[in-house]
């Protein structure tokens, strides 16, 4: 039997789908897998999918007539192609010629729309053209399941990625010290500052724990478009936020953490949310997306854009040590039960053989 030759495409990758793809990568290529992944170069020198075991190709996030070429090229060779996201679908059903019988098409949904108006419209149109294009849609949450399906997937299935988890690091005391908060509750929150991520609400809802002695800190990790912005709110408010930046010690720090914080108005399988659980870490998060599915009753939920519902549920956990206490426990038992990286792998490979057999009759 010959070696099985896929190919991940990925566009501008987030996070979460970047890690997932390396995670794919390795297993797949433990499994036998003749792996290429294309995707924009910086991906690479952030996920290094070679040391995963990966052949890896530069392709930008583009579908102009060169990156579609330089694509084309390396699916020409492929018994299955995965693109993870709409866009990435669409440049890879280009690549391919619309063939979808010819080499199957495989789409991962790892994120849902946020966005408004003109750019919403576009988006729709992208998912609709993914969804058509796509032989299998694996949605990481049930409504993008759903959603798939109503966007004329012919076949969509749930697929709930697992990404490695964090490092399990003792509460940092020079953390909380480096932080300015050896003496005061920390919180923190993780994500690019941009819109969906619901910081201007989060922002909004420091207000309620303000009059809390000590007052508490609220730390958020990320880089984005919205950080001068949000500075100039923090010191305009004399709000008690620290915008790091991006940092590679995010695990360390959300161990030192006395909460976590979710504000955002959409998330798949949110990785904060992952690493709180599996940390032992209290989580306060919307209840949008996959969110509630992935966590249960493990995390104070709250409804998006409330922002006093949201101040007041950290208010009260940091008041009420027994409730930390719970939450931290009920969140290991919920990620025990995630699928694991060996899980997701096999669930992936199930799907190329079932296609690669269709295919072959």
């Amino acid at each position: 039997m010959s070696q099985l030759r896929t190919v991940q495409v990925l566009g501008g990758g987030s996070a979460g789908s970047s890690a997932h793809v390396r995670s794919l990568a390795a297993g797949l290529a433990a499994r036998g897998v003749r792996v290429t992944v294309c995707a924009p170069a910086a991906l690479e020198r952030e996920f290094d999918f070679q040391g995963a075991g990966a052949h890896f190709v530069a392709v930008p996030r583009r579908a102009d007539p060169v990156a579609v070429g330089a694509l084309r090229a390396v699916c020409a060779g492929a018994d299955v192609v995965h693109a993870h996201g709409p866009h990435a679908a669409v440049r890879s059903s280009l690549a391919l010629g619309g063939r979808r019988f010819a080499v199957p098409l495989v789409v991962t949904w790892h994120t849902g729309p946020c966005a408004d108006g003109a750019r919403h419209r576009v988006l729709g149109m992208l998912e609709r053209r993914a969804a058509r294009a796509a032989s299998v849609v694996l949605g990481t949450s049930s409504d993008l399941v759903d959603r798939a399906r109503r966007h004329g997937a012919r076949d969509a299935r749930l697929a709930a990625v697992a990404v490695p988890g964090p490092r399990t690091p003792a509460p940092d005391g020079k953390a909380r010290a480096e932080l300015g908060a050896v003496d005061r509750p920390l919180l923190m929150a993780v994500g690019s500052l941009v819109e969906h991520r619901g910081y201007d609400v989060l922002l909004d809802a420091v207000h309620r724990w303000k009059a809390l002695d000590p007052v508490p800190l609220l730390v958020i990790a990320g880089e984005g478009r919205l950080r001068a912005a949000l500075r100039r709110r923090i010191e305009a408010e004399a709000l008690p936020v620290k915008l790091l930046g991006r940092r590679d010690d995010v695990s360390e720090l959300l161990a030192a953490a006395d909460a976590a914080v979710l504000a955002s108005r959409w998330e798949g399988r949110s990785l904060l949310a992952q690493e709180a659980l599996r940390l032992g870490v209290p989580l306060v998060a919307t209840a949008v997306g996959g969110v509630p599915e992935l966590v249960g009753e493990a995390a104070e939920l709250v409804p998006y854009g409330d922002a006093g519902a949201l101040g007041d549920a950290v208010a009260r956990l940091l008041t009420d040590p027994g409730r930390r206490r719970e939450l931290a426990a009920a969140g290991l038992v919920q990620a025990a039960g995630w699928p694991t990286e060996d899980e997701t792998v096999a669930q992936v490979l199930s799907v190329y053989d079932e296609l690669t057999q269709r295919r072959g009759h």
